[in-house]
């Protein structure tokens, strides 16, 4: 694929084509219409034929053989690490790989409820989340305060579908141990205030973590300068392969926390009756690890670098302002957090008298491919009196002209239905 120049419109088109799965035809045979993005990107050829020559050329267990493919395969991996890391504009040392961003906040969250952990809380602690969290941010802190006896609480939205940050002033106190929040919302695409909220976290000395999945495939992540004790986010939301998480966190605050996955690769010395552990981040890495995948990760930061992250940012700004006035003119839909003034692609809405569930299946007649449910996000879902909605997210790969054939999809939905 040809860079594209920083000051042009994407090349929608040739980008397409090095996606195969665009090609194919889906149901009724019609060509694929592909909006579901923030649950999963589709992948370049340059991923996959990255993943599948690790596994031509260069398979074996890293970090575990003397021999030449071994020494080989070490090296793809620990360049992979420093291309990932460099991509977020961390050190390759901060970076640990999981096999999902829920592992990844669920490592952090374990550091905080393991009883030899010096982060270790108390009852009287406070935990600080929001009321967007998907649940990968949500359920592993509940269980740290279930564990602990620690107070988790929580940031709500307001009406216009925004974080109340008049009430942060109020949650954020001297108990507040841990702040951890969604940096982009996969159900509504707002985009929080991250400078504000490390600020209040700072301030009263607690951790400030990110959840990065909806924010890092889309816009210019530098982690040296964000302020937080540690991000997450996951390979396959950003053109990579499944299977990939990744942790980004501090030296120091990586070097105090616990590893919850033991056994082979993370150890430094083992007898019958102890072992001590090796040093971050190997030290969370027990076990083989896939390494053809964070290959094919670092392939895939390959990818959207040559096209720009800002370029991709202002493509989808652009896409997102054109879908939101094409749903303004349709009665009976309900955009969520339409108003907002920073946000992402993700667009979730309502049409009366439809189930989002039959929303889907008759865009998905027509080769449309949305997300519809709760999308991970159950309290979110009460708190917007919903019990599901539907959610339309762009990438780099589509155009107006898939999100017009949506509008027109949409238009049937409610004569299908009989919405006025």
């Amino acid at each position: 694929m040809s860079l594209v120049s920083q000051k042009v419109a994407l090349d929608v088109m040739s980008i397409r084509r090095d996606f195969p799965i665009l090609q194919v035809k889906v149901r009724n045979e019609k060509p694929l219409i592909y909006l579901d993005s923030a649950a999963t990107s589709q992948k370049p050829e340059q991923v996959i034929t990255a993943e599948a020559n690790f596994y031509r050329e260069l398979n074996s267990g890293v970090h575990r053989g003397a021999h030449y493919l071994s020494e080989l395969a070490t090296d793809a991996y620990e360049q992979a690490r420093a291309r990932v890391a460099g991509f977020v504009g961390a050190k390759p040392e901060e970076l640990v790989i999981t096999k999902n961003a829920t592992e990844s906040l669920n490592l952090l969250a374990y550091a905080f409820s393991n009883q030899n952990s010096p982060l270790l809380l108390k009852a009287g602690d406070e935990i600080l989340i929001t009321e967007m969290e998907h649940h990968a941010n949500l359920v592993p802190w509940q269980q740290v305060a279930e564990k602990t006896g620690a107070t988790l609480r929580w940031i709500p939205i307001t009406e216009s579908g925004e974080l109340s940050y008049e009430s942060v002033e109020q949650l954020i106190t001297e108990k507040t141990k841990v702040v951890s929040v969604t940096q982009m919302s996969n159900v509504l695409g707002t985009i929080n205030d991250l400078d504000f909220l490390a600020e209040r976290a700072r301030a009263v000395g607690a951790k400030f973590f990110v959840d990065a999945c909806q924010s890092v495939p889309h816009m210019k992540i530098d982690f040296a300068k964000m302020n937080a004790d540690a991000i997450a986010f996951s390979a396959h939301k950003m053109l990579g392969p499944l299977g990939i998480g990744v942790l980004i966190a501090r030296e120091e605050l990586l070097d105090q926390m616990p590893p919850f996955l033991t056994g082979g690769s993370m150890i430094e010395t083992v007898a019958m009756d102890k072992s001590t552990f090796a040093k971050a981040p190997k030290k969370f890495e027990a076990g083989t690890p896939n390494a053809a995948g964070i290959v094919a990760t670092a392939a895939a930061v390959n990818y959207l670098e040559n096209i720009g992250m800002e370029q991709i940012r202002e493509h989808e700004k652009e896409l997102t302002d054109y879908l939101l006035k094409g749903l303004a003119q349709i009665s009976s839909v309900k955009v969520f957090a339409a108003e907002v003034a920073q946000r992402g692609s993700a667009v979730s809405f309502t049409v009366d008298q439809v189930h989002p569930h039959d929303v889907g299946q008759v865009l998905d007649d027509d080769g449309i491919a949305i997300r519809v449910g709760h999308h991970c996000a159950w309290p979110l879902m009460k708190k917007l009196n919903v019990h599901a909605t539907s959610r339309i997210s762009t990438y780099l790969y589509n155009d107006k002209h898939e999100i017009d054939k949506f509008l027109t999809s949409l238009e049937r939905v409610k004569s299908f239905f009989g919405v006025k």
